[in-house]
């Protein structure tokens, strides 16, 4: 039979079909033309703020760095300070030393010199610096008459010496000393040819441009070629943005601008183009569907000279509807027959497993069995055993898995165990009780072989088919063997009671009702002792922790606990060992209470077996161990701050203390004495002792008659010399002098800080 109809059809709509997919083409291309010019706007503000974004944070990290160095080094303060300044030149090298690493350290960094107002010297790289040499001096005017101004300056000119020649800055000073001083300034450079540089780094100019403008609006620089220009060849500006910082803007743009104007123009064309054509199309289909028709209609005329049946439900149907509705009032008689026949079969079958596995309304079960067709053609089985089947890590497998191919993967290991109880010779029945629980009759007749060795190996047998071929684990609890299908509920609670000890008896995935040892022999108490053991040691730092845990699962698994009781004594250790260590500090407070406690607690809820718990214990323990060091080695830290700081406030006129003398006295080195001393009071060992023997000199040349030469011998020091030299450096006066001025204890050394 030729199809004609069937190609008349395909080839009166394939034309209309293939232009208006062509014009939906063109359509989308113009779309999304439209959309890429949008994204690149979008990506072109990306780039200016990126640009803008690292322009501010290289101004602000250059202020900052050049701040905290002179905040940290003491040179620059010394430096505003004439006579400190004459008396040692060393001051002048290091804030140069200092200046010229800075500007090392930072490419956009062009300059910094200090400005000390008393004598109008200023401190450059290249050295001091006269009044009337300095080229900059407009600029030092300029601030001293603004001092309180906190922003980066225009763009100028800049050289230091009449020699050199301009280079273009941005600056910004800061009164010394930081940060409202009135000694002097501070001025910082960034030079503008590394600004522009870094931003050029940062542009392509081949597809965009970016113009940068002052506050005023005066072009500063910009990227474009040198025959861009303006919003023609250049390309239009198509972002603004601006630096909070200089108060520049930032204008933007594509180098072909001009080409989205033309793109989108030719979109509205194209668009009236597509509207037209679905029109067209629209018209055309029903045209050519009005045409094709009439065959269609010739075979229904012929269809319905049947007369079946002239109405449905009281309404005149036509000729389609009506086969349609013929055909498919037969399919779903059919179908709904067969889908009762079958869930009523099983649901009759489901029945009567749960009463068997509850025990309840066992009257009858062979009968009920023969309707069913459950009971086995050949001889009747003589030994009944109940098996329930778990599947292993039962969440991993609902996550890893969708619904529609968990059930199929159930349903396919229903059927595989059943075909294994078959093939080995034994009677299979097996349906699900629960979401990770499969529930297994399984029937023997007579034998050499026992009953229960030859479940086990069926089971083995099952458990290593199903993890190679279903890449899944199971765990098979099977209860005692009995002889009259009536009693399989007592072997279904054995099966189960076995399950409940699932974490002590992990290791084997095939157990037997008859594995699990008799309950009278456990002694609950051995495991409080072993928890209580392990808190004490703890408690002690001894390490030996690990001992009493690793003895307490070894009795938990001798014992075959159950799942909930092993749970119980583990956690009731926690509690032990809470109420002894949460109250030290907040932290290990946390590893006991609250969110991240009860976040551990559910790692523990989720192990499977006995090992993994071992190690979870294993390893939350270490966690809390090591905070528990970590906290006592802390408190004998202050310990030994404070006793250091006794001892030597007692001792400190022996001449003979030295670092060493404390490494040999309290039993550390040297090295660590000077840190913790650095660390605790901000000031090295030496300036400690210094600063005691001075305060006792003080005193003894203020209230005694005692010669220098002997106060030195009191406070430390083994001739005067030696003390007259550091007594004038921290006092400002020689001991002579200051007995001689009667200067007050503290006075002269306050005056010279000051």
């Amino acid at each position: 039979m030729k199809r004609n109809w069937y190609r008349r059809m395909l080839l009166s709509y394939f034309p209309i079909f293939l232009f208006t997919v062509t014009i939906l083409i063109f359509l989308s291309f113009i779309v999304v033309n439209d959309i890429s010019h949008k994204e690149t706007v979008k990506a072109d503000r990306i780039t200016t703020s990126y640009m803008v974004d690292r322009l501010s944070r290289s101004l602000k990290d250059i202020e900052m760095d050049v701040l905290e160095e002179i905040g940290k080094n003491h040179r620059y303060r010394d430096f505003l300070n004439i006579r400190l300044t004459d008396d040692n030149s060393q001051v002048i090298f290091d804030v140069v030393d200092s200046m010229r690493t800075l500007i090392a350290s930072d490419s956009l960094l062009d300059s910094i010199y200090v400005y000390r107002t008393e004598d109008k010297q200023v401190l450059t790289r290249s050295g001091q610096v006269g009044w009337e040499s300095f080229a900059d001096k407009a600029f030092i005017e300029q601030a001293l008459a603004n001092p309180d101004s906190h922003g980066w300056s225009i763009v100028r000119p800049y050289h230091e010496f009449s020699t050199e020649k301009d280079k273009r800055v941005i600056s910004i000073y800061k009164r010394e000393p930081l940060p409202f001083g009135t000694e002097g300034l501070v001025v910082i450079n960034v030079d503008m040819y590394a600004v522009e540089q870094m931003i050029r780094s940062m542009n392509n100019g081949g597809v965009s441009f970016v113009d940068v403008l002052d506050a005023a609006g005066t072009p500063l620089f910009s990227t474009r070629g040198a025959g861009q220009s303006g919003n023609a060849e250049g390309g239009k500006v198509l972002n603004r943005l601006s630096v909070e910082l200089t108060g520049w803007s930032f204008e933007s743009g594509i180098a072909a601008g001009q080409l989205f104007m033309w793109v989108s123009v030719i979109s509205y064309v194209w668009v009236v183009i597509g509207l037209l054509t679905v029109v067209f199309a629209i018209f055309y289909i029903i045209y050519i569907t009005r045409k094709n028709y009439k065959p269609i209609r010739v075979m229904m005329n012929r269809i319905e000279s049947i007369q079946l049946r002239e109405d449905a439900f009281g309404l005149k149907m036509d000729e389609l509807s009506m086969i349609d509705h013929t055909l498919e009032s037969l399919i779903q008689q059919t179908a709904d027959f067969e889908k009762e026949q079958r869930e009523n079969l099983l649901v009759s079958r489901r029945q009567l497993f749960h009463d068997m596995m509850q025990g309840s309304g066992p009257e009858k079960v062979t009968e009920r069995l023969a309707k069913l067709g459950l009971l086995p053609a050949g001889e009747k089985p003589q030994q009944l055993a109940f098996v329930v089947v778990e599947i292993g890590r039962y969440r991993d497998f609902s996550s890893d898995f969708s619904t529609r191919d968990q059930h199929t993967l159930k349903f396919a290991l229903t059927n595989v165990l059943q075909e294994l109880a078959q093939a080995d010779g034994m009677y299979g029945w097996a349906e699900w009780i629960a979401e990770n629980r499969m529930g297994m009759i399984v029937g023997l007749s007579g034998g050499s072989v026992p009953a229960r060795e030859k479940i086990r190996e069926f089971a083995d047998k099952g458990r290593i088919w199903v993890a190679e071929h279903l890449r899944l684990s199971l765990l098979f609890g099977v209860g005692h063997v009995e002889r009259e299908w009536e009693k399989v509920g007592l072997s279904y609670k054995a099966a189960i009671d076995v399950l409940l000890h699932k974490m002590s008896l992990g290791k084997q995935s095939v157990v037997m009702s008859e594995d699990l040892p008799d309950e009278a022999g456990r002694k609950w108490y051995a495991y409080l002792q072993h928890g209580s053991g392990l808190v004490k040691e703890f408690r002690l730092l001894t390490g030996e922790w690990r001992a009493h845990l690793e003895r307490l699962f070894e009795h938990l698994e001798k014992d075959c606990l159950k799942d909930e009781d092993i749970r119980m004594v583990l956690l009731t250790m926690m509690d032990m060992l809470g109420s002894e260590l949460s109250d030290m500090s907040d932290e290990l407070h946390s590893h006991f209470k609250g969110p991240e406690a009860k976040a551990k607690q559910g790692e523990a809820d989720d192990t499977a077996t006995l090992d993994e718990l071992k190690a979870y214990y294993f390893e939350r323990l270490t966690d809390i161990y090591r905070t528990y060091v970590a906290h006592s080695e802390t408190k004998n830290h202050r310990a030994m701050i404070n006793e250091l700081k006794a001892y030597i406030e007692e001792n400190f006129e022996n001449p003979d203390l030295s670092l060493k003398h404390l490494s040999d006295r309290f039993h550390i080195s040297g090295k660590y004495a000077s840190y913790l001393f650095k660390e605790e009071f901000n000031m090295k060992f030496v300036d400690f002792i210094v600063q005691l023997r001075m305060e006792r000199a003080e005193e003894l040349l203020a209230t005694t008659e005692e010669s220098v030469q002997n106060i030195a011998l009191q406070v430390g020091y083994a001739n005067s010399i030696t003390f007259g030299r550091v007594f004038k450096r921290i006092a400002g006066v020689t001991p002579g002098d200051y007995r001689k001025l009667k200067i007050k204890p503290g006075k002269a050394r306050h005056t010279e800080d000051i």
